[in-house]
């Protein structure tokens, strides 16, 4: 972020300073051309005056050594043309003749031959190594008789020109240095606060509320942002504390007086007599089951969401533990269980929650699902996020052949309490897919529920797909 503002600050800067200094130098320029070009125009003027009085009496040696003067001190060519533009008279003996000569057929010339004195020049440019041609007639109105030409060299003027865009810009780079040193504490001291709160938030969303922002540095409307968000984490913890406290405290303050009911519930039966009466205290002994079954899905719940972080798991390791378990529990059902996961893959998960996740699976595939084949697979999936970007993803699949969901079950499948229409008097409280789905998403990926492997009913069983991030080292 902070490459960024200077990227933004440090352009913006250059482009103000350009856009002063263009319309300064320019000004500049056209400044040093008008003081050299009034000064020409005067020398025009006295050889304008020298030259009609040298055409009216026929005598032109004074004005010829004028010129040759003029050349040796200021340079450039001086010409006296007549009215169709023919050279009478020149500067030296070395200038070329008049019908060659750029200056005789310059706009200027023809303007002044035509009694109108020449237009000021805008301004001239360093790249432009043209001679500056000054014209002005030789009498006025109808008596013009001729025209002074004079082309000035231009080389001094342009040095100069340039001599004062270089001390611009050097005056110019001292105030953009000073921004530019300036710029970078400036912005870490801005931005500091941003990048600690910028920790803090990625911290916090995995999962560690114990993060604080830095609320002592940078801008006051920084440290007023850094200390409501603190405020704000303060109140999310503490809500979620209570909220974990009360569901535990009430899962085990409702254990002990279940049990003293359900053992008071089992004591009855001897006293029972007749079908009907059995049939109802087994009907109650049931249900002190599946409450008992509830209360331990709720403390199970509050343990696994009080996993934090994300860390990398090895499925390889994690099959090789559990997989003989899952085997032997699926054979007294008669199913098969299948591994096809590549070796090598680790993949980002609570810590201790994806075997979980993967018992419950292998758990209501082994009893609900009435398959005879439950396969384990894994596949690369692309990275999240716009162009790819964002750690490469892990799918890995629980898929069987049974009796599987319809799509509108597989969408309710994962809301809590929820149960099938075929499960309502089987064993379980419903909350183990949610469980499972609120735990995959806590590290950063998804659970999703897809039409399985074929049955021989010509149907799909139930495919349950865990999109994981991968860990680094992944083959």
């Amino acid at each position: 972020m902070l490459r960024r503002l200077l990227a933004i600050l440090v352009p913006l800067a250059f482009l103000l300073m350009a856009s002063l200094a263009v319309p300064l130098a320019a000004v500049v320029a056209q400044q040093q051309t008008q003081e050299v070009y009034v000064d020409r125009l005067n020398d025009a003027g006295r050889f304008a005056s020298l030259g009609a009085t040298a055409l009216v009496n026929g005598r032109d040696e004074a004005l010829r050594v004028e010129l040759q003067r003029y050349r040796e001190l200021y340079g450039g060519h001086v010409a006296i043309v007549g009215t169709t533009g023919e050279p009478l008279l020149e500067s030296g003996p070395g200038d070329a003749s008049g019908a060659e000569h750029p200056s005789v057929q310059d706009e200027a010339v023809r303007r002044a031959l035509a009694g109108f004195r020449p237009e000021p020049p805008t301004a001239v440019w360093p790249w432009d190594d043209a001679d500056l041609v000054i014209a002005e007639p030789v009498g006025r109105d109808s008596m013009v008789e001729g025209a002074v030409v004079l082309s000035v060299p231009t080389g001094d003027l342009r040095s100069a020109i340039l001599a004062d865009w270089g001390l611009m810009a050097l005056l110019g780079t001292v105030p953009l240095a000073l921004l530019c040193a300036v710029a970078w504490p400036l912005s870490r001291w801005v931005l500091r606060p941003v990048h600690r709160l910028d920790e803090a938030t990625a911290a916090i969303a995995g999962g560690d509320l114990s993060v604080r922002a830095d609320d002592e540095g940078g801008p006051p409307e920084l440290r007023r942002l850094a200390g409501s968000f603190n405020a704000m984490v303060d109140v999310v913890e503490r809500a979620l504390h209570r909220q974990r406290a009360f569901v535990s405290d009430a899962s085990h303050q409702l254990r002990n007086p279940l049990a003293s009911l359900r053992l008071a519930v089992e004591n009855l039966q001897p006293y029972l007599d007749g079908p009907e009466a059995r049939e109802i205290h087994g009907d109650a002994v049931e249900e002190t089951k599946a409450m008992s079954r509830l209360l331990n899905s709720l403390l199970a719940a509050t343990r696994l969401e009080s996993f934090s972080r994300a860390e990398p798991v090895d499925l390889d390791e994690l099959l090789a533990t559990r997989l003989p378990r899952w085997r032997a529990l699926a054979e007294g059902y008669g199913i098969e269980v299948e591994n096809a996961v590549p070796e090598g893959l680790r993949v980002l998960a609570p810590p201790g929650g994806l075997g979980s996740v993967l018992d419950e699976l292998m758990s209501n595939a082994t009893r609900l699902s009435g398959a005879s084949v439950i396969r384990l697979g894994a596949a690369a999936d692309r990275p999240d996020g716009e162009g790819g970007e964002g750690p490469p993803m892990v799918v890995l699949h629980v898929a069987d052949d049974g009796a599987g969901l319809t799509p509108e079950e597989r969408e309710k499948a994962l809301h809590r309490f929820w149960r099938g229409s075929g499960q309502q008097n089987t064993e379980g409280t419903g909350l183990g897919l949610s469980i499972c789905a609120d735990l995959v998403e806590s590290a950063g990926g998804g659970l999703r529920l897809l039409p399985g492997l074929p049955d021989g009913a010509g149907g799909f069983g139930l495919d349950v797909a865990i999109r994981l991030p991968a860990a680094p080292g992944t083959a």
